[in-house]
């Protein structure tokens, strides 16, 4: 969504991106376009986290009511993305560390998990799939936006194939703040190479179907990316610092 940008404390996006324009050619319902313009805007760290989020800028911009800018930054603020703060209003929500650690965590197990079933119950035209994911994730490599978005097929597909809806439910809860951290890590010297050569390894696994394999090399993907993190963002100051700077 490079084109949409919100206005932050009165300042102009860069490109001076008309939103307005590419809520009118989406056919998805107001609120619905609205919100995906505003969290791809979060997730692609586009509004960064603390940056205040005027509703009068997101009005003109977007070309909406206020009710409409209003039910979407609630939403935003049930996903984790927005807070509310008195007196100053709406702006990026800013990770804890804790709340970075829980997400990892959490996700390590659930994919683990979900690489587990998937090796233990996907069919043979779904593996294929899984090998064709990587295959777009291994020429991504060198594009850090790219791979994010090869990633992001990846998982549909290891979330397809697993066939536990709880866990997507569950993973798709948390993507937004999922992504948001996955996309500082990749900014690490060499972080987008190791973790192509770990997303090889979970498909490797799973071409074996070795499940406990598959669910060992899928946990320590996401393990690595939380080491990558907090190594990126000074992880040493890690127990003394209240908020992420990324």
């Amino acid at each position: 969504m490079s084109e949409a940008e919100a206005t932050v404390d009165g300042a102009e996006p860069e490109g001076g991106a008309d939103l307005a324009g590419q809520v009118a050619r989406v056919a998805a319902p107001l609120r619905e376009q609205v919100l995906d313009l505003l969290r791809r805007e979060i997730v692609e760290m586009r509004l960064r986290p603390g940056q205040r989020l005027v509703e009068r800028e997101l009005i003109q911009r977007i070309g909406v009511s206020r009710t409409t800018i209003r039910e979407a930054l609630r939403e935003l603020a049930a996903e984790g993305l927005v807070t509310t703060i008195p007196q100053k209003g709406a702006i990026v929500a800013v990770p804890s560390w804790r709340e970075a650690e829980e997400v990892y965590e959490v996700r390590a197990l659930l994919e683990g998990a979900a690489a587990r079933e998937f090796a233990e119950r996907a069919t043979d035209a779904q593996v294929a799939a899984l090998r064709g994911a990587l295959v777009l994730v291994e020429q991504s490599e060198n594009d850090s936006e790219a791979l994010l978005n090869a990633k992001d097929a990846f998982y549909r597909v290891l979330f397809e194939g697993a066939g536990n809806t709880t866990i997507r439910q569950i993973i798709e809860s948390l993507q937004a703040r999922v992504a948001v951290l996955r996309a500082s890590s990749l900014r690490a010297p060499n972080r987008p190479k190791q973790s192509v050569v770990e997303i090889r390894a979970i498909v490797e696994a799973i071409e074996r179907r070795d499940g406990e394999a598959a669910a060992d090399a899928a946990s320590y993907h996401v393990r690595q990316a939380s080491h990558t993190l907090f190594t990126q963002i000074g992880g040493e100051a890690a127990p003394a610092a209240e908020h992420l700077d990324a």
